[in-house]
């Protein structure tokens, strides 16, 4: 086996390793999201002390998904960052900008409910993935 192929071979496991512990952390952080969001309410009746610990554990978690996102992304050859720093710079723009217009929407009372991070959340999500989407077909 060559050097080059050996090395191509490296990469391949590490990206794959990486993105694994990625998804094993953003999934583990969304339970204790559902657990810090329901628990108090479902499980310990509002108490306070489960309540902080779920709220620290969740932040705890929070912290290793971004520094496991970080790794993955550092894993990254250079094109792939590229795409990837153009669909995190539109999520972070449309999020910035329909998140502050939705807020506003309610303060000069053109809706009537208000509004929830959660709808925020999806339209990032979407944009996301959506940007990841169109980079890969741009640089195809």
């Amino acid at each position: 086996m060559s050097t080059s192929a050996a090395s191509a071979n490296d990469w391949t496991c590490s990206n794959k390793r990486n993105t694994i512990r990625l998804g094993y952390t953003t999934l583990v952080w969304v339970l204790t999201t559902a657990v810090a969001a329901f628990g108090p309410e479902f499980i310990w009746n509002f108490a306070t002390w489960p309540t902080i610990i779920a709220v620290l554990t969740n932040l705890a978690i929070g912290f290793g998904m971004i520094a496991a996102n970080r790794t993955h992304l550092r894993g990254l050859d250079e094109l792939q960052q590229k795409i990837f720093l153009e669909a995190g710079a539109l999520t972070l723009g449309v999020g910035l900008v329909c998140g502050i217009s939705y807020e506003l929407l309610e303060d000069i009372k053109l809706i009537s409910f208000e509004p929830e991070i959660a709808h925020l959340v999806m339209l990032m999500s979407v944009t996301f993935v959506g940007g990841m989407i169109a980079g890969h077909r741009k640089y195809r």
